[in-house]
C-alpha cells in the first residue's frame, strides 16, 4: 500500500479560522469550520496516514529564543477562550479520525519537519498543510506544502516567484534579509532584492560572507554582522532530528470514529 501522510499545522489552521469567525467566544463555530476544512483536505488528498501537530500554548519560545532573544517577541497571545477550547477541538479532530501530537519543548514546526523528512527519506509522500512558507525549505519530490486558505501549492515555482531563490537557499536568504514577522533581523540594510542578488552570485550565505570580490556597497553592510547573519540562518532552519515517540501505525487514517470508541 502506498503511503501518503498528511500533516496538519494545527495552530496555523485553527488560529486563522478563529480570527475569521470574528467572535472570540464561539469556539464551537471555530471547531465546526476546522472540521469542515479537514473534510475537504481529506477528500482532496486521500491520506493513508494523518496527524495534527499542535504547539503547546504555554511553552517557552524554545531554542530559537535562546539564540535570538527577540524571536517572535511581542506577538499577540492566544485568545483565552480559544486556549480553553483547544481540548474540545482536539476531540473533534479525533472523532474525524485525526490524532493530535502536542509539542513539548520544541516548536511544532520542528516536529513537523522531523516527521516529514523521516518519511520522505523512505520514499513516501508527505503533504504539509500550512500557510507557513518556512516549510518550503523542505520541498522535494516527496514533500509538498499546501496552503488550504488560498487553495494553492507552495511549490518550487511559487518560491522562485516569491523569493527569487531555490528552496535550498531559503535559510541563506533569511539569514541575509531576515523575517520581520518573527523579529529575525538579518543583515541591516540588506533587503529581499539584495539577498536574492547576492545568492545568485555566491549561492550560499557562507559564500557571501567569505567572498573576496564582494562589492563595497555590500561589504560595508555585512562587516560586523556576519555572526548575526549565521544566527538568523540557524533560527530560520527547521530541525529534523526531534524525538517523536510514536510510530507510523499510530497515525494511520481509518475514517471517522464514534464518541463511544474513545471510552473503551
Amino acid at each position: 500500500m502506498a503511503i501518503h501522510l498528511v500533516i496538519i499545522d494545527a495552530m496555523n489552521l485553527i488560529r486563522r479560522v478563529h480570527a475569521a469567525q470574528g467572535n472570540d467566544e464561539d469556539i464551537a463555530a471555530t471547531s465546526r469550520v476546522c472540521c469542515h476544512a479537514i473534510d475537504k483536505i481529506i477528500a482532496q488528498s486521500e491520506p493513508s496516514h494523518m496527524v495534527a501537530v499542535f504547539d503547546s500554548p504555554h511553552q517557552h519560545r524554545g531554542w530559537r529564543a535562546d539564540l535570538l532573544p527577540d524571536y517572535k517577541a511581542g506577538r499577540s497571545p492566544m485568545p483565552e477562550a480559544l486556549e480553553k477550547g483547544l481540548d474540545d477541538i482536539q476531540e473533534a479532530f479525533w472523532l474525524k479520525g485525526i490524532d493530535s501530537l502536542l509539542s513539548v519543548g520544541d516548536e511544532a514546526d520542528d516536529m513537523i519537519a522531523t516527521l516529514a523528512t523521516k518519511l520522505a527519506g523512505r520514499g513516501e509522500q508527505v503533504t504539509i498543510v500550512s500557510t507557513d512558507k518556512g516549510y518550503c525549505q523542505l520541498l522535494q519530490p516527496t514533500i509538498r506544502i499546501r496552503d488550504y486558505f488560498q487553495q494553492r501549492w507552495l511549490d518550487i515555482p511559487f518560491i522562485e516567484k516569491e523569493f527569487g531563490v531555490a528552496p535550498n537557499q531559503l535559510t541563506d536568504y533569511w539569514g541575509l534579509a531576515g523575517i520581520s514577522s518573527s523579529k529575525i533581523p538579518g543583515v541591516p540594510g540588506i533587503g529581499p532584492k539584495s539577498a536574492t542578488e547576492l545568492l545568485h552570485l555566491y549561492q550560499t550565505l557562507e559564500g557571501v560572507l567569505g567572498a573576496e570580490d564582494l562589492a563595497p556597497k555590500w561589504q560595508k553592510k555585512i562587516d560586523g554582522h556576519q555572526e548575526m547573519a549565521r544566527i538568523c540562518k540557524q533560527v530560520s532552519s527547521l530541525k529534523t532530528d526531534i524525538t517523536l515517540g510514536f510510530n507510523l501505525q499510530d497515525i494511520r487514517y481509518s475514517g471517522e470514529r464514534t464518541a463511544e470508541s474513545n471510552t473503551q
